[in-house]
């Protein structure tokens, strides 16, 4: 790992109307556009999308460095977050992240050693770490 602070710079320009092309040195482009919820098109990753993906992205992401770390052995990590936006005291913004993962592990593995790794990538993700918002955790671990 490189020492901090890390510094992430992403690029977007607008025009009247159209999508928002994203780009950061050294990765493809992405798009996106206002939701469906604004009366966006809704077929473009939106702001409120990708940061939802963001919550999502790191907890599997930091599954996977914990498990290696912690020579856990897993099969497959599926994880669901939904983000609530919601107006609190005349301003939006997200209260509520829920996140369900279902950890698919081979037989006779540590069923509860997976929970305990599970809540740990859950409870050290920078992203969600940095938000206001309230999280929510359901697991479930498929075989053992």
């Amino acid at each position: 790992m490189h020492p901090f602070p890390h510094q992430y710079i992403v690029n977007a320009s607008i025009h009247p109307d159209g999508d928002v092309p994203l780009s950061t040195e050294g990765v493809r482009i992405i798009e996106s556009s206002s939701p469906k919820e604004f009366d966006g098109p809704g077929n473009q990753w939106s702001p409120e999308g990708l940061l939802t993906a963001a919550v999502a992205d790191c907890f599997v992401l930091n599954f996977r460095a914990i498990a290696a770390a912690s020579k856990f052995s897993w099969q497959r990590l599926e994880a669901r977050t939904q983000g609530t936006l919601d107006r609190i005291e005349g301003k939006m913004r997200f209260t509520r992240f829920e996140t369900h993962a279902v950890l698919h592990i081979a037989a006779g593995a540590d069923a509860e050693r997976a929970k305990k790794l599970l809540e740990k990538a859950e409870s050290s993700c920078l992203v969600a770490n940095s938000l206001n918002g309230e999280r929510h955790l359901t697991l479930q671990v498929v075989g053992g």
